[in-house]
């Protein structure tokens, strides 16, 4: 084991500058972290490299970052320092991969692949979707694995994850890879050392299967004496129940114990053959922890729940999430389109957005300020007030696109409504408590006069 820096030896090595783009207040408030193995040294964005190479393996996360691929579509994960999300954050998401058998046709194959590249959702004004492709070794012939490589990286950019127990298999498919950093899938105690051989040769990460966690940390230590030092684990077990416990134990015995044989990333293939439970397998698996869960098929039903689990976890609790506050278009509203009034939380107002659009009725919305917060937490915070909403209106000018003075604003804050018309004159109509009644409510209830 390395030695244990202490903050202030960390600290001395740091600029110095109390910038606080590390989102912590000062320098020696980081070094503390870092020592204490909540913050990566790779966090303050100003260390010098002669700090990287003096602190050495010892400032290094209790998780290895290892990353999948190469260029704009490069995966990363690991390098996590948190046990629980609130105590910082998590800081790389769950990759969702999808399988690719080379049994398939040609046809089939084309087929699947444009499937999956058509995979892509926006929430929250977000994009979602796949981030690897794992090809799987199904077919008899030897040369079919290499080919379905080759065509797989044709048509899509995507990182692979090689599933071959096989070397002979295996190297024809490394070798149509070239330098694309596939991940090897999967060293094991019969053929950890030929698979060690060709990681080390085609400097790919590995993944190790075991079949406990005793032999995993056994077989991580002789794979990083042959010199491999980007490793993931495949924590699949025989049930379910199997690969979540794996999972849980692995993570805190990397972070709470720092125990090094088991601190790397982590991948799991969901057992079940029902896909609603693989849903939820996959889902769960997100939820504790996983670095890569591989799906059987891309059907958008099946990925859609899962992708947005893996939103929500992999947001920053100390960020809010919100957008900015300022007057928003949707459709192409004129001068009797109705203006409503929300937050800026990002999940309300692209809530509100996507239900504007379902009526088809163009609108204007005005966004306020309130830090991030929804509706009843910000009026709860007097940062939703209707000194707030009206100087919201005026210096945005919504009012002034309109050739009406109507302002919707959300039905739980019905509150807000007469203090705002007897200050201004305004007409405020209260509109639904819920953002799923608006289309109903633009179609029968508003009126422009």
């Amino acid at each position: 084991m390395p030695k244990k820096l202490t903050g202030i030896e960390i600290y001395k090595l740091l600029p110095k500058t109390n910038c606080g783009d590390c989102n912590l207040p000062t320098c020696m408030a980081f070094a503390m972290q870092v020592a204490a193995k909540k913050k990566a040294l790779e966090s303050c964005p100003h260390v010098s490299e002669e700090a990287k190479e003096a602190l050495g393996e010892a400032q290094a996360p209790p998780m290895r970052t290892v990353k999948i691929g190469s260029g704009k579509k490069e995966f990363t994960m690991g390098g996590e320092t948190v046990l629980f999300r609130h105590e910082e954050k998590f800081h790389h998401p769950t990759g969702v991969a999808i399988r690719v058998p080379d049994n398939m046709t040609k046809e089939e194959l084309q087929g699947h692949i444009h499937n999956i590249n058509q995979l892509h959702f926006v929430r929250a004004g977000e994009e979602l979707g796949i981030n690897l492709l794992a090809v799987e070794h199904r077919d008899g012939d030897k040369g079919k694995f290499a080919e379905t490589v080759k065509e797989v990286m044709a048509l899509s950019d995507l990182p692979l994850l090689l599933v071959c127990s096989e070397t002979s298999v295996l190297q024809p498919a490394l070798e149509a890879a070239g330098n694309s950093r596939p991940l090897i899938c999967s060293a094991t105690a019969d053929n950890w050392e030929e698979m060690a051989s060709l990681a080390t040769q085609y400097q790919a990460p590995l993944t190790v299967k075991c079949n406990t966690l005793e032999e995993c940390a056994d077989l991580t230590a002789k794979i990083k004496e042959k010199g491999v030092e980007d490793i993931c684990l495949d924590l699949t077990g025989d049930t379910f129940l199997q690969s979540f416990s794996n999972l849980i134990m692995t993570r805190r015995l990397s972070l709470e114990k720092s125990f090094r044989p088991l601190g790397y990333p982590t991948l799991v293939f969901p057992t079940s053959h029902q896909p609603f439970e693989r849903a939820a397998e996959a889902t769960a698996c997100i939820c504790k922890y996983c670095s890569i869960v591989v799906l059987e098929k891309g059907d958008s039903w099946e990925l859609l729940p899962v992708l947005t689990v893996r939103q929500n976890i992999y947001t920053d609790p100390q960020v809010p999430n919100a957008i900015e506050a300022r007057l928003y278009k949707i459709g192409e509203p004129g001068p009797e389109a109705p203006v409503l009034l929300t937050t800026n939380f990002a999940l309300t107002y692209f809530t509100v957005a996507g239900e504007v659009e379902s009526s088809k009725t163009s609108c204007f919305v005005s966004v306020v300020d309130t830090g991030g917060l929804g509706v009843l937490n910000a009026y709860a915070d007097d940062k939703l007030t209707p000194e707030v909403v009206i100087k919201t209106i005026q210096e945005q000018g919504a009012l002034e696109q309109v050739q009406h003075k109507k302002i919707i604003i959300p039905g739980l804050v019905a509150v807000l409504r007469m203090e705002i018309q007897e200050e201004t004159g305004w007409e405020v109509i209260i509109g639904p408590e819920e953002a799923a009644g608006l289309p109903t409510f633009l179609r029968n209830e508003w009126r422009a006069s």
